[in-house]
């Protein structure tokens, strides 16, 4: 079973590879995407961080699930020495915390609901787990930031999460909260490995801002991988990443 929608201004494609999964087996896990982009997207006036920003409501009045992605926020903030942030100014933009949050949880809701071999794909960001439907690793294509339609490298992957962080799918909507005005660094795309989608996620969101010293970054970081490609083409990766190449 495998089916893709346009939700939260991305193709979300959720495939469950167990044989016996329903045609309908995802539908809980597309309603839980419509309720992230209902509580989270700062582009809806209705949403609940809308009513934050616009001062409706408060942080101590919000919803338990809101409280947690700023938590969340807080945390990812310390643990990238302040390189990850969700406030804008007087406003705040979660989306760099919520996306990979959102797929990691989706397919946790899949896999509490039986399903053992899976993928859940956002943007690009993917969780993987269990099995492919050939009962292999996942394969999973680093984009070529110069023409997203290609693919540099494939990784075969399971039990895992994989983000990329670059500017050719979203354009220019990452910056370095240290340092005013646009990024610098000359990265084109990095794209972390991690234990699942959330940690990616987040980090490669984190590396992206610190421009060329984001693959060192990540290469301190117990349990994660990374691959950078520059804007020249050339790529940068850490020391453990090939063994997600596939053959």
């Amino acid at each position: 079973m495998k089916q893709t929608r346009l939700m939260m201004d991305m193709p979300i494609t959720i495939e469950i590879a167990d044989p016996a999964a329903p045609e309908g087996a995802a539908e809980p896990a597309f309603a839980f995407f419509a309720w992230v982009d209902a509580t989270f997207s700062p582009y809806r006036s209705d949403s609940e961080i809308s009513q934050i920003n616009d001062g409706r409501l408060t942080l101590a009045q919000a919803s338990e699930p809101m409280r947690a992605i700023f938590q969340l926020a807080e945390k990812t903030r310390e643990d990238t020495r302040g390189y990850f942030d969700i406030r804008r100014g007087e406003r705040f933009e979660p989306s760099g915390i919520v996306k990979g949050w959102a797929i990691h949880n989706a397919a946790l809701l899949l896999r509490r609901q039986g399903y053992a071999n899976l993928s859940v794909d956002a943007g690009g960001d993917i969780q993987v787990c269990g099995a492919s439907p050939d009962g292999g690793p996942w394969r999973v294509g680093i984009r070529n930031p110069f023409e997203p339609n290609t693919s540099v490298k494939t990784l075969a992957l399971t039990e895992c999460g994989v983000a990329t962080s670059g500017t050719y799918f979203r354009g220019e909507h990452i910056y370095n909260p240290l340092r005013a005005g646009p990024l610098v660094g000359g990265v084109a795309s990095l794209t972390v490995i991690g234990p699942n989608v959330y940690e990616a996620d987040r980090f490669a969101t984190a590396a992206f801002a610190m421009g060329a010293q984001g693959v060192d970054f990540v290469e301190g970081l117990e349990g994660f991988e990374a691959y950078q490609i520059d804007t020249a083409g050339v790529a940068t990766l850490t020391t453990g990443f090939t063994r997600y190449v596939a053959p």
